[in-house]
């Protein structure tokens, strides 16, 4: 299957299970993969035959920056069910959510989830 690759989409909110988390923004970024059909956008250079991606980014920003939520695990498949209700062409999509500085009293470069959510009848 085509993808559509839209790589660390950037945002600021407020998750997590920590009460540092509930009273400061933090970073997160968003990594999508967008499984469909693309030969026909590519071969008659029709964006009604793509995914817009600026719609594809604003709906990931009214997920990530709106209401709270402690796990990134929850962020991503709230993004991957919007994603999949949103665009009718969407066959699967990869998410994958970063946190690259949870507040831990120890070092590392993040912590990330990646999940991959396909429609029933695409599910492989």
């Amino acid at each position: 299957m085509d993808k559509l690759i839209l790589r660390e989409l950037h945002f600021i909110a407020r998750h997590g299970v920590l009460p540092i988390e509930h009273e400061n923004s933090q970073h997160f970024s968003a990594t999508l993969e967008l499984e469909l059909p693309l030969a026909a956008a590519g071969q008659h250079d029709r964006l009604d035959e793509t995914i817009d991606y600026c719609a594809v980014q604003a709906v990931v920003r009214q997920i990530i920056e709106g209401s709270h939520r402690k796990l990134i695990e929850t962020l991503a498949e709230s993004v991957a069910a919007a994603l999949l209700q949103a665009f009718p062409l969407l066959v699967a999509v990869t998410v994958e959510i970063l946190k690259p500085r949870p507040p831990v009293d120890f070092q590392f470069a993040g912590v990330a989830v990646r999940i991959r959510r396909a429609r029933p009848s695409a599910a492989s």
